[in-house]
């Protein structure tokens, strides 16, 4: 009979994978913190905020930008975790062959379709990334850069909204913080 993992093997597996794939990149923070910080940010707000307890949506989380910022590919993160948490991944990974002002467009665009599960992993993800402008910046951001990135964050997650009340009320206390 084979080796079923539970819940918390798998989240620790998922994590040690997201960890070393990561282990060279950096925010672009004035402190170059670690990226594995974003990830694990996703999960806690999907676990502590929102109260997710899915394994597929908190692993998925911890993964989210593998596919894109790393060397992983779909195929290994289903041999490796299986097709549910590797197609929320998928959802959620923009190519990074289109210019950026495309995979701006194409993620408001597709935000109104993604799965439930998916939904959730970009809306914490928006949620991360607009705390993490207000409180370490990417370095030589301006003021209308990080505006410009909060107005486009809601234009993303408008597109996902009905998935969870609370996180989007989340997202919108952070956007009230925005950059005037």
């Amino acid at each position: 009979m084979p080796h079923r993992r539970d819940r918390w093997e798998l989240f620790l597996e998922v994590l040690a994978f997201s960890a070393h794939k990561h282990r060279a990149q950096r925010r672009k923070d004035r402190q170059a913190s670690a990226y594995i910080n974003h990830p694990i940010a996703l999960a806690r707000v999907l676990h502590n905020e929102a109260l997710v307890d899915d394994p597929a949506t908190l692993c998925a989380a911890i993964l989210h930008d593998t596919i894109e910022d790393t060397k992983t590919t779909r195929t290994e993160l289903v041999r490796k975790f299986g097709r549910q948490i590797a197609g929320v991944v998928w959802e959620v990974t923009d190519n990074k062959r289109l210019h950026k002002r495309t995979r701006k467009r194409l993620q408001v665009e597709h935000a109104p379709h993604l799965s439930p599960r998916a939904k959730l992993v970009k809306l914490a993800d928006k949620i991360c990334n607009l705390r993490d402008i207000r409180a370490a910046p990417p370095v030589g951001w301006s003021r209308a850069r990080k505006r410009e990135y909060y107005l486009w964050a809601k234009r993303v997650v408008d597109g996902l909204r009905g998935v969870h009340p609370h996180l989007e009320r989340a997202f919108d206390r952070e956007f009230r913080k925005r950059p005037k």
